[in-house]
């Protein structure tokens, strides 16, 4: 079977690659931009012409597509997580029109969620932010291609090799910048929301299993944990396994991508199409998480 993964070399790219490795029979194709991949295109940039020739050369079983930006301007967000996505389903659909497309979308779709409430795929997708106003188009174009296609909605990824641009992997620079120092001060924004957070790992295990499964998928999954903690509770689960003896302080508005108090996805769509659910708790993700940075730490990145 042949893989095209797209984003490789992204937070969840390499964890889906990973996966992909170690499948029997699996054949990973890298489609990113770095030097050296099998082959190289830029969905925000290419002509449709180019990407249609290198799909073709490619003649994948299936793609999946990690690329996206979680950060920067209006026009950046809708080049890379709506253009892209369009691009590639028009690309998909002369070069490879019977290709499985794995898309990982967003729960940032659905905009604010009411407390003590899990969102469904059903739910109408309300974005707040152009971050979540970009991942729903890029669903929409996905959901209406006409190609066998699944989004999976993701919800808050926590786990190894999380970026310093999100939160966790933010916290978790900070912490191992103080070290032991008792006089340290972490100086955050507003952590009283509440975020479900997701294992990175299952996520992963989750593309894998919409890529092999038999028959068509429903067009929109969620992947998450089906619970929504503190924000702040993951803050301070991060800074006990730090072993951080410092003081931690609150001050300012909280992410600028989602605007919800409240995100909670219902995964149990997931469990019936997929027979996925996730595996790993916040202790868990908490602690690969840390024990990575000490990983890069000690390997001089």
């Amino acid at each position: 079977m042949r893989i095209l993964v797209l984003g490789r070399t992204g937070y969840l790219g390499r964890h889906v690659a990973e996966r992909f490795d170690a499948l029997p029979g699996a054949r990973l194709l890298d489609g990113g931009r770095a030097p050296g991949a099998d082959h190289p295109l830029d969905l925000a940039a290419d002509r449709l012409e180019q990407l249609v020739k290198t799909l073709a050369a490619a003649a994948p079983d299936a793609v999946v597509n990690c690329a996206g930006a979680t950060g920067g301007d209006p026009v950046t967000l809708a080049e890379v997580n709506a253009r892209g996505p369009a691009a590639l389903c028009a690309a998909l659909r002369e070069a490879a029109p019977t290709a499985r497309l794995v898309h990982l979308g967003s729960a940032a779709e659905y905009g604010p969620g009411a407390p003590g409430s899990r969102v469904a795929e059903s739910a109408a997708a309300c974005p707040t932010t152009p971050y979540g106003a970009t991942k729903l188009a890029g669903t929409l174009a996905v959901t209406a291609s006409g190609l066998d296609a699944v989004v999976l909605r993701v919800t808050n990824p926590v786990g190894p090799g999380a970026p310093a641009t999100g939160l966790p992997g933010r916290v978790a620079g900070l912490l191992r910048a103080a070290g032991g120092d008792p006089g340290a001060v972490l100086r955050l924004g507003d952590l009283s929301a509440y975020r479900d957070f997701v294992d990175a790992r299952d996520v992963a295990r989750a593309v894998e299993l919409a890529v092999t499964a038999p028959g068509t998928l429903p067009p929109v999954l969620n992947i998450g944990a089906g619970h929504a903690v503190a924000v702040r509770e993951l803050v301070h689960a991060l800074a006990e396994r730090a072993g951080f003896r410092g003081r931690i302080e609150e001050d300012g508005a909280g992410s600028a991508r989602s605007a919800a108090g409240w995100q909670c996805s219902d995964v149990s769509a997931a469990d019936r199409a997929l027979d996925w659910r996730p595996r790993s708790g916040l202790t868990d993700m908490v602690a690969a998480l840390w024990r990575a940075t000490a990983e890069e730490v000690g390997a001089g990145r």
